[in-house]
Order: C-alpha cells, then structure tokens, then sequence
C-alpha cells in the first residue's frame, strides 16, 4: 500500500476532513489532496508530524512494503527536533501568507464580507485583495471596503477612492481626508473639481478656506472672479449669503456645510 492510500485510511480512521487535516498541519487543503491523490509528497518534517498524529512509524508511512501499521516507537528526541523547526518554520510562514477569510454568503457573485490581511500584499495578486460587498483588509475593495489601499461605494484607509472616500489620501465624488481630491473635496489640501474646503482650497466652482482659489472664493487669502475675503472674520450667515448671491440653485445643506466652513477658517 503506498503513501498515498495510507494516509487516506489513517485520516479516516481519525474521523478527520482533508480541510481539518490541513489545519493541524499549517497548510491548504490543496497540498492534502495532492498527497492523497499521489500526485505530490509531503516534506519529511511534515511526514515526521504525521506520524507522530497518527502513532505510526514513519517506515510505516515512507515504505509501501509494510502494509501493517506500526506503532510509534516514541519520537527521538531528532524526531522532536525536527518536529519543532517544521512547526516554528510553518508558524513563520503563515504569518507572512497573513489571514484571510470569506462568507459563505454571497450577494451578486461576491461574498458578503471578505477580510484579507498580509504582511507584504500585493494588488497584483488576487488573492491578497479583499473583494466582496464588505471588504476589510490591507487592499480592499467592495461596496464598503476599509484598508491600506481601498476602492468602494464607500471607503476608507490610507489611500481610498470612491464615491465617498476618507482616508490620508482620499479620491472621489466626495472625499475627505488630509489629501482630499474630488467634485466635493473636504480637508486641509481639497481640490475639488466643483466644490472645496480646508486649509488651502482649489475649488472649480466654490473655494472655502484659509488660501482659496475659484470661481467663488471665500478665505484669509482668495482669489477668483467673486472673492469674500475673511478679513476681521465671517458669521456663517455672510458666508451663505454671498455663495447664495452667485451660486442660487446650490444645494441647501452644501450651502450650510460651506458657509460653516467659511465661518470657521481661522
């Protein structure tokens, strides 16, 4: 009986799925049904392992002229040894194969929560991305994603994107952040493609902050074709009034949000 059927009955034996085997051993269930199937064999550290799981020999297990199993005889303390530096050699590797994990649930084709973590990711491997409805991880990307680098309906992280994105470096329809980029761009550097408001504020239409540039401009220091300069300071009621003045058809709580910012920039 070769390696490949022994260990399938010693699993069996032990009321064990490939999936629970693989857990005990710190690798996929792919490398499991690879052994079982004999198209591939497990390293001596790892048949060490197993013999020591099972109480088998380890000739037991390597030569397929012993067809009865034998009881372990005690690991030798090399055994141990070798046993140890596997286990601590496994643990090693899978923290920097990181943590990942998939709902069974699933909306659309995509998982309903995905959760990816490595030590080094990389967008160009798939499976390093978090993908699905709710995407957590250090690259992310879902309808509501939270990571490193996340893209989504709505996310947040370092570098974000999406129609509403918060993060260091933020893109998006509406963006938030220290960096904040987008048609409504909010933070200490906005440059918004309509609107915008922070410290210093580029704005295609509406600027608002300490240094503002635009169409309209409101700030210690604008410029544009209709300016209110802070001067001795604003009330937010002047600043909405003015924007109101050449912007009339501006959303009300834009409005409010912008004229706060403008009562507020010093």
């Amino acid at each position: 009986m070769v390696f490949s059927e022994k260990l399938v009955t010693l699993r069996r034996r032990e009321g064990l799925s490939q999936e629970q085997l693989a857990d005990r051993l710190g690798v996929s269930r792919q490398s499991v049904s690879k052994w079982e199937g004999g198209t591939a064999l497990p390293e001596l550290a790892k048949i060490v392992v197993l013999s020591e799981m099972f109480g088998v020999s380890v000739d037991y297990l390597v030569k397929d002229y012993i067809e009865k199993p034998e009881p372990s005889a005690g690991p030798s303390e090399t055994a141990v040894s070798t046993a140890r530096l596997a286990e601590q050699v496994e643990e090693i590797s899978r923290i920097f194969r990181g943590w990942s994990w998939d709902s069974k649930t699933r909306l659309f084709g995509l998982p309903l929560v995905s959760l990816r973590f490595r030590v080094y990711p990389r967008m160009t491997r798939s499976r390093d991305v978090a993908k699905g409805i709710i995407a957590i991880g250090n690259i992310a990307v879902g309808v509501l994603s939270l990571g490193m680098v996340s893209v989504g309906v709505v996310s947040a992280g370092l570098m974000s994107a999406g129609v509403l994105a918060l993060g260091a470096l933020a893109f998006g329809l509406a963006a938030l952040g220290p960096v904040a980029i987008g048609l409504l761009a909010f933070g200490p550097v906005a440059i918004g493609l309509w609107y915008a408001g922070g410290v210093a504020a580029l704005g295609g239409k509406i600027a608002v902050g300490v240094a503002a540039v635009g169409d309209t401009a409101v700030g210690y220091d604008a410029a544009g074709r209709h300016v209110l300069l802070w001067g001795q300071g604003l009330t937010q009621a002047e600043v909405e009034a003015f924007l109101a003045e050449h912007h009339p058809e501006l959303w009300r709580p834009l409005l409010k949000l912008l004229g706060a910012a403008g009562a507020n920039i010093k």
